[in-house]
């Protein structure tokens, strides 16, 4: 079993941190925060705010941290398939009392779904099939 396969579920604020790390890779504060006030520039997270979320964030296991150099740099653990797969599973689990089905019929039925992505829904409901 791999370290990644039993992460505690980010919060918000962890989220926005993994989804720097991830689109631009391992990085100290400093950088994280400069990414994160390009992200969101009209609420932009402080220094010593990301400093202890991402303290946090690597005692839980959701980073590591590489204390080889004066600044330390962050990394995330699992890669965002591997965080949308066990989010979407506790979601599944937790919201829709298991039924992958109804979680996605209530995404559908937001109205908010592109011709694009109906079309990429269609394709991997056909490869499912197809797999029978």
């Amino acid at each position: 079993m791999s370290a990644a396969s039993h992460l505690p579920k980010p919060s918000e604020s962890e989220l926005s941190i993994l989804r720097v790390l991830w689109e631009n890779g391992p990085g100290t504060v400093r950088e994280v925060t400069d990414w994160l006030t390009k992200l969101h520039p009209p609420r932009p997270m402080g220094y010593t705010t990301a400093l202890k979320i991402m303290q946090i964030m690597a005692g839980k296991g959701l980073v590591t941290r590489d204390e080889s150099e004066r600044s330390h740099r962050y990394a995330a653990v699992a890669g965002p398939e591997r965080t949308q797969k066990q989010m979407v599973g506790d979601l599944v689990e937790r919201l829709f009392g298991g039924s992958a089905a109804g979680m996605v019929l209530q995404a559908l039925g937001t109205g908010k779904v592109s011709q694009a992505e109906l079309d990429s829904i269609r394709n991997i409901i056909q490869e499912m099939e197809g797999r029978k």
